[in-house]
C-alpha cells in the first residue's frame, strides 16, 4: 500500500505535461535534460490501432477485403444492395426511372410502323397509277396544251437578253395565236413522215414580231403520244441522220391576216431550228422570216445562220437568232409549267 503514492508522483499529470521553456519553445515534462520540442512536434502523434498491425510499402490489400470477393455466408462482412433509383413525376410522386422511356420506346414503335406504312402506301399508289417520279412529270407535261393558259405557253411578250447577234437583247410581241388542231396539213409531206412515229395529239402556234417589226416568227409545240422511249429515239434520229438541218423538213409558219405576219407563207421561210424533247412528249419548233413577204431562195437552219462569220441573207439579218432565242423561251416557259422536276436550261 505504501508504494502507491509514488507511483502516482511519477506520473505526470495530463494537463500539465508540456510547459513553455524559456527561449519560447516547449519543453517535456517528466524528461530532465531533454532538448526543446519546435511547434512542429507539439501535436500529437497517431499511433497504430492496438490488434491491427501495420502493412508496410511493400504489402497488398487482403482479397478478402475486395469488392468482387464472392460473398460467404457467416464470415460477418456487411452486405450492400443498391436499389432502383426513383425519380418523380409532375404531381412530385416517386417513380422509379427505369419505367420513364417505356413510353417512348413505345411511341417511337408507332411512329416507325406508321411510317413505313404511309411509305408503301406512297409507292403502291404510284405503281397503280402507272406513274412515279420523272414518269409522272413526263405525262403531266402531255397535258399542258389544255390545262394550261395559252398566255403562259405563248407569253404575249418575250424578253431575250443577249438572244440577238453578238449578244445584242431582243424582244418579242405575239400579234397570233392559231386555235388548237390536229396535225392535219400543219406541216410538209416530209416533216409529217418523220414525226408519225410519235403520233399527234395537240398542235399549238403562235406567231411573233420584233421590235422593229421587220422580224415574224413562228413558234410551235407538238404535243404526241408517245413515251418517252419513242422521243428518245426520235431524238436520237434528228441528231445522228441531221434532219434538223434539212430544208425539206422545215416547219411551215402560221399566218394570220390584218397583222404583220399576213404574208408569211412557205416561201418567205428564212430559218428555223427543231427540238425534240426528251423528257416531255413535245416537239418545240420555230421558223422565221422578213414581215415585208419577200422570198427565200437559201434559208439556213439557226444553227448555221448563228455561227460567226456567216454571210447567208437570214444570218445577216439575225434570223437565225429569231428563231433559236424565241423557241428557246417558249420551251423553258413549258418546262416552267411542268414543274421543277423537268426544268433545264436550254
Amino acid at each position: 500500500m505504501p508504494a502507491a503514492p509514488r507511483a502516482a508522483a511519477a506520473e505526470p499529470d495530463a494537463r500539465t505535461a508540456h510547459a513553455p521553456g524559456a527561449a519560447g519553445g516547449l519543453r517535456q515534462a517528466g524528461r530532465p535534460g531533454a532538448p526543446e520540442e519546435t511547434p512542429s512536434e507539439t501535436t500529437r502523434r497517431l499511433r497504430p490501432v492496438p490488434g491491427e498491425p501495420v502493412r508496410g510499402e511493400g504489402s497488398r490489400p487482403d482479397p478478402a477485403l475486395s469488392w468482387s470477393a464472392p460473398a460467404v455466408p457467416g464470415d460477418g462482412r456487411p452486405r450492400v444492395s443498391f436499389a432502383r433509383p426513383e425519380g418523380y413525376d409532375g404531381l412530385a410522386r416517386p417513380r422509379p426511372l427505369g419505367g420513364r422511356l417505356r413510353p417512348q420506346v413505345l411511341a417511337a414503335a408507332v411512329c416507325l410502323v406508321l411510317g413505313v406504312g404511309l411509305l408503301t402506301g406512297a409507292v403502291t399508289g404510284s405503281w397503280l397509277a402507272g406513274d412515279g417520279g420523272a414518269g409522272g412529270a413526263f405525262a403531266e407535261a402531255g397535258d399542258l396544251w389544255h390545262s394550261v393558259p395559252v398566255d403562259q405557253l405563248f407569253p404575249p411578250t418575250v424578253s431575250g437578253q443577249g438572244a440577238g447577234p453578238g449578244g445584242a437583247d431582243r424582244t418579242w410581241t405575239r400579234v397570233a395565236v392559231a386555235p388548237d388542231a390536229d396535225c392535219a396539213a400543219a406541216f410538209d409531206r416530209l416533216l409529217a413522215k418523220v414525226l408519225d412515229p410519235v403520233g399527234c395529239r395537240r398542235l399549238l402556234r403562235a406567231t411573233y414580231t420584233d421590235a422593229t417589226r421587220s422580224h415574224v416568227t413562228t413558234v410551235g409545240m407538238l404535243f404526241t403520244k408517245a413515251d418517252a422511249a419513242a422521243m428518245t429515239s426520235l431524238a436520237k434520229r434528228f441528231e445522228t441522220e441531221g434532219l434538223g438541218s434539212r430544208d425539206d423538213l422545215m416547219p411551215l409558219p402560221y399566218a394570220a391576216e390584218n397583222t404583220a405576219a399576213a404574208g408569211f407563207g412557205a416561201r418567205q421561210r428564212a430559218s428555223w431550228t427543231v427540238s425534240v424533247l426528251t423528257d416531255a412528249p413535245v416537239v418545240v419548233y420555230a421558223v422565221s422570216g422578213w414581215a415585208d413577204a419577200r422570198t427565200v431562195d437559201g434559208p439556213q437552219p439557226a444553227g448555221e445562220a448563228m455561227e460567226s462569220g456567216a454571210t447567208s441573207a437570214p444570218a445577216q439579218a439575225g434570223l437565225g437568232h429569231e428563231a433559236k432565242g424565241l423557241a428557246d423561251r417558249v420551251e423553258r416557259a413549258l418546262r416552267k409549267n411542268v414543274g421543277p422536276a423537268t426544268e433545264h436550261p436550254s
